[in-house]
């Protein structure tokens, strides 16, 4: 920029500017990409995305925000749908990869409506109104759904789980899924609540996904200690440290000369009387069974295993929460402390052997807990079994939360976008344009589910439309193309997941189309010489015989 006299005055230092239409369009442009990336996995005939990362480790999934997080996203706007589906994750855990289409069909909606002179404000405006709307309209077309229908439950689980590994007729996941949610439920006033914390899940490679079973208990992949310890102890008494149990170390820095053996020895003998007193104090708690979070001396898990205690060390904190919960016993930080009131109960804690490996398992604790030991031939089947039932969990606790569902297949959406073109005509501003391109925008989701699963998008959109007059239940069947009624084929989904998809989707659309400045810094970060130091700091001028030059005569920088 000139200033007075020609002379150059300079507003923004490196840095990169677009503005106007030009930033607009280019956010459009990036959100729609990842939109795009993630369209092709929706639904029961989605297809897999296979991802390495960095350091070549390798997902296959089609659940859309692992997708999402696992993609190296650099441009800011892509970056907020991504943060978008994280929510819709963190929220209501199922229905990511539904906002991530419906924000980027939203953008690519706005952006006829740019061309045709409407301003963002009046677009953003016109859908807010047009989510708020499709929002009631969702709770007008939702079921009733009690948590004693076990079989509804069931159905549930499987619809969140279609698509993935665990969906296969004869699969026993979704029964699981429902034993898992209603054991880790409990009455808060007069409301249920979901504790995802209760939920106990072990992974262990070998056999196949049929072998998975539900182990009334607390099962820790960890083996015990000691060769001569028991490996079954029945009316356990369960004591939880998150101490060593060895010799305390001194509270300030400590050197000790040893000059002779005898030294050594009274030193050794002064050792292990402390590790002695350390093992005698949980000994003397009563305690026949210790979970421990951190290390056990050697000499101690020996003392241990004299007194007939089962032992276990290196437990991680999360594991250790969980027996609390199932055994009543407290964690306990110092040995001291210990007290028999401290222990908890448990009928059988005893060591068995799954697949190549050794797991411990807990069984008639005085809290009921339940863990699902899931099995699969490879560590990528048993990590998107795990994804799948994760989804499926959220999808139980939210119905049995809050006694809502909807129907599948498309049906809600096809619902919403006729409902709310009645809704746009009774509109008389520039909002009513927008709202419109809402009611097409909603329509991406049974266009997709058609595409993936092999049939056109047109035909079944039209189709599903002229049967809704008479059955608002009626969606798309992705194995055989039919419109039929998905409630009877017990196709649901919570209302919960419809709804927070519809919001998140509005808002990251709204927030990409409310930025028309986009400042870049294009100044490069300062690089590291040698050793850490700044380039041209390798050697110092006036060494090596030369003015100027680095050390051996080297130019500076080149040291």
């Amino acid at each position: 920029m000139a200033g007075m006299g020609g002379t150059p005055v300079i507003i923004l230092r490196d840095t990169r500017r677009e503005s106007g239409n030009e930033a607009i369009s280019n956010n459009i442009m990036a959100a729609r990409a990842v939109a795009n990336a993630v369209r092709s996995s929706m639904g029961p005939k989605g297809m897999d995305k296979l991802l390495v990362d960095s350091i070549g480790d390798v997902t296959i999934t089609n659940d859309g925000v692992t997708i999402l997080k696992e993609m190296d996203v650099q441009h800011p706007a892509a970056k907020m749908l991504i943060e978008a589906a994280k929510t819709q994750d963190k929220e209501v855990g199922d229905g990511t990869t539904t906002v991530a289409v419906l924000a980027g069909e939203l953008l690519r909606k706005a952006e006829v409506l740019l061309d045709q002179k409407v301003h963002p404000t009046m677009i953003v405006q016109g859908y807010r109104m047009a989510a708020d709307e499709a929002v009631k309209i969702a709770k007008s077309i939702a079921f009733e759904a009690q948590e004693s229908d076990r079989v509804l439950l069931e159905r549930i689980a499987r619809t969140a789980m279609t698509g993935k590994l665990a969906d296969s007729p004869d699969s026993k996941m979704a029964g699981y899924a429902v034993d898992l949610v209603l054991n880790a439920t409990e009455d808060y006033g007069d409301k249920r609540v979901f504790d995802m914390d209760r939920v106990n899940v072990e992974k262990k490679v070998g056999e196949s996904t049929a072998d998975s079973e539900i182990i009334e208990g607390v099962v820790i992949d960890k083996e015990i200690v000691h060769q001569n310890m028991p490996r079954k102890v029945t009316d356990a008494k369960v004591a939880l440290l998150s101490c060593p149990i060895e010799s305390k170390d001194t509270e300030t820095k400590t050197e000790v000369q040893i000059t002779s053996s005898d030294q050594f020895q009274m030193f050794m003998e002064h050792e292990k009387k402390r590790v002695k007193e350390a093992a005698d104090k949980v000994i003397a708690s009563g305690a026949n069974v210790v979970f421990c979070q951190k290390g056990i001396d050697d000499l101690a898990q020996h003392y241990l295993a004299q007194a007939g205690v089962l032992a276990l060390r290196r437990v991680i904190k999360k594991d250790l929460d969980k027996l609390a919960k199932a055994t009543g016993a407290n964690i306990v930080t110092s040995l001291d402390e210990l007290k028999p009131s401290d222990l908890g109960s448990a009928a059988l804690v005893e060591e068995r052997r799954v697949g190549s490996g050794i797991m411990t398992f807990i069984t008639g604790t005085k809290k009921s807990a339940a863990t699902l030991l899931l099995r699969g031939g490879t560590q990528q089947v048993l990590d998107g079994l795990e994804r799948a039932l994760d989804d499926a969990l959220h999808a139980v606790a939210d119905v049995v939360e809050d006694k809502k569902l909807v129907v599948g297949g498309a049906a809600p959406e096809i619902e919403i976008a006729l409902r709310l073109r009645e809704y746009a005509a009774t509109l008389k501003g520039r909002e009513q344009l927008a709202v419109a391109k809402f009611a097409e925008a909603m329509e991406i989701v049974p266009k997709t589910l058609a595409e993936n699963a092999g049939f056109d998008a047109i035909d079944k959109v039209v189709e599903l439309k002229s049967r809704h007059s008479s059955n608002k239940n009626i969606g798309l069947n992705a194995y055989t193309g039919e419109t039929v009624d998905m409630y009877e084929l017990g196709v649901v989904e919570p209302l919960r997941v419809k709804i927070q998809a519809i919001l998140s989707a509005t808002d990251a659309a709204c927030l990409i189309l409310r930025i028309d400045d986009v400042l870049a810094s294009t100044k490069e970060p300062p690089a590291r010489g040698a050793g850490g130091m700044p380039p041209g700091m390798g050697g110092m001028g006036g060494m090596g015989g030369m003015p100027g030059m680095g050390m051996g005569g080297m130019p500076p920088g080149m040291f």
